[in-house]
């Protein structure tokens, strides 16, 4: 069959399979740039990927592809072929109102402020790091202002469509408005209550097998499929790869098993996710995942509404004991014990430490620091202050002159991902909210947990969320699964029942 008569719809399909094999490659390499490059081969992988990405931008955006689009409206198309033109089209949007020279530019400076972040963040090197955030910051900057007039919202908002589509900075502000109101007395009284609690921490060294064959074993619980996927280590734990090969990293402290595992169970949840996106359509955006606010919101339902309730932890507490004692019971292993602990609430300076209560404090002070940032209203010197100011506001604690646990921690920025960290505090209004739906579903959730039968919950989240990919807007599929659009209700009643009720 001459190529001039095949459907425009599948041309699409064609060149958005092609798009989505080149991108797998580039997530290997990304993946291993963060876990497995010798430094010194930084610069020519960061030329790599982005030569990768300007190859991938020009195949996206040649002009044959936003005509097979035109002529694809017109077609006779099914349900799902409609949402996944939907998909190809917002895609196809996004990328071609960048020009090739700024996405290439703003890969190569990414690249290389995310690699020297590395060193630079143990460093406390404030003045090393700002200069490269500089420069992927006024890209960003010039991103943002492109897409804001392509789409006729705020540069915010256009760089919030490409994490969290259909949300605003107006429904964030109210949004978090309403946490802001409540959540300082919330972490008062979990605060009070932690001080008056009596613990014992498990006592290391911990050894990093030991650490690693720990969570290969709860990922085993989980669900992971370790024939499309393995676990290894980065300085900033990230769930990367393709839904065909996934790719999770944690990190690990001799002194301290709980933020490792915590990690390998939040990350798992990324991966089940994408390890589950519907197969009829993998490769193309339809079957992408909704948005990053319900990507979150699994990986959050892995780690707060299953990984810490009392249940996984009598569920795990056998694996903690091989792994960390050698099978020796000690007091500091007692359930009680593990539950005060995994229930501590104590502000901290660093978010992915961070408790299930203070964590939106955490959130809404990037939130608001990157709008400022992408509007103008800050510029990168100004930042450190900022960051000190809020945190002493939000949560009572000094960051004046310690930059690697106050403004340099996160990954996001020094790789130009701004916009996303909303999605966090979103996710786990997600995940409470699908819990919650869950626990009226199968009323005996909770033993089904204690007794190791999580697959009930897997099998309900890979019906309702999985495996719808991107076929429906998140507000619909939140709706369709739970019943209602997004109430953060959920999160707040979920939070005082975990943590302010006996």
């Amino acid at each position: 069959m001459s190529n001039l008569n095949i459907a425009a719809y599948d041309k699409l399909v064609e060149r958005f399979k092609k798009l989505h094999r080149l991108n797998h490659l580039s997530a290997l390499a990304t993946w291993d740039q963060a876990a497995m490059m010798p430094s010194g081969s930084n610069q020519a992988r960061s030329e790599a990927l982005a030569e990768m990405s300007t190859l991938t931008h020009e195949l996206l955006t040649a002009s044959e592809v936003g005509d097979w689009i035109e002529v694809a409206r017109e077609e006779s198309l099914d349900d799902l072929q409609k949402a996944s033109l939907r998909e190809m089209e917002r895609q196809f949007e996004q990328t071609s109102v960048m020009p090739a020279d700024l996405v290439k530019a703003k890969s190569l400076a990414a690249s290389g402020c995310e690699h020297a972040w590395r060193s630079q963040r143990p460093e406390n090197d404030w003045q090393g790091f700002s200069k490269n955030l500089e420069k992927v910051l006024k890209l960003t900057r010039e991103e943002a202002s492109i897409r804001s007039e392509s789409s006729g919202v705020s540069p915010y908002d256009a760089m919030l469509e490409l994490y969290e589509p259909g949300v605003n900075c107006q429904q964030l502000d109210t949004l978090f408005g309403d946490v802001k109101q409540w959540l300082p007395d919330y972490v008062q009284q979990a605060t009070e209550r932690h001080q008056s609690s009596h613990y014992e921490m498990p006592e290391g060294p911990f050894a990093t097998d030991n650490l690693k064959a720990l969570g290969q074993e709860v990922m085993t619980l989980l669900g992971f499929d370790f024939n499309r996927g393995r676990l290894d280590v980065s300085a900033h734990p990230f769930c990367g790869g393709v839904s065909e090969d996934v790719r999770i990293t944690t990190r690990y402290r001799d002194n301290d098993f709980i933020e490792s595992l915590m990690g390998v169970v939040h990350e798992t949840g990324h991966a089940r996710y994408e390890q589950n996106r519907p197969a009829e359509t993998l490769g193309l955006p339809v079957s992408n995942g909704r948005s990053m606010g319900i990507h979150e919101g699994q990986s959050l339902f892995f780690e707060m509404q299953i990984g810490r309730s009392r249940e996984f932890l009598a569920l795990i507490r056998p694996l903690l004991l091989k792994h960390l004692t050698g099978g020796e019971e000690l007091p500091a292993y007692q359930l009680n014990n593990l539950e005060t602990i995994y229930r501590r609430v104590q502000p901290g300076f660093i978010r992915v430490e961070a408790d299930e209560v203070t964590y939106p404090a955490h959130i809404i002070l990037r939130y608001e620091i990157e709008k400022a940032l992408i509007s103008g209203d800050m510029t990168v010197s100004d930042l450190p202050d900022t960051w000190h100011e809020k945190m002493q506001q939000y949560l009572n604690l000094s960051t004046e002159g310690n930059y690697k646990d106050g403004c340099m921690q996160d990954i996001h920025w020094p790789l130009g991902a701004f916009g996303y960290f909303p999605s966090y505090t979103l996710g786990a209004m997600y995940a409470a909210q699908l819990f919650a739906t869950i626990q009226n579903t199968i009323p005996d959730v909770h033993a089904k947990i204690s007794s190791g039968e999580l697959s009930v919950i897997f099998d309900w989240l890979k019906d309702n969320i999985w495996s719808q990919g991107s076929r429906y807007s998140t507000s619909e599929l939140i709706t369709r699964a739970t019943g209602e659009d997004l109430n953060a209700s959920f999160f707040k009643e979920h939070l005082k029942a975990r943590y302010l009720t006996d």
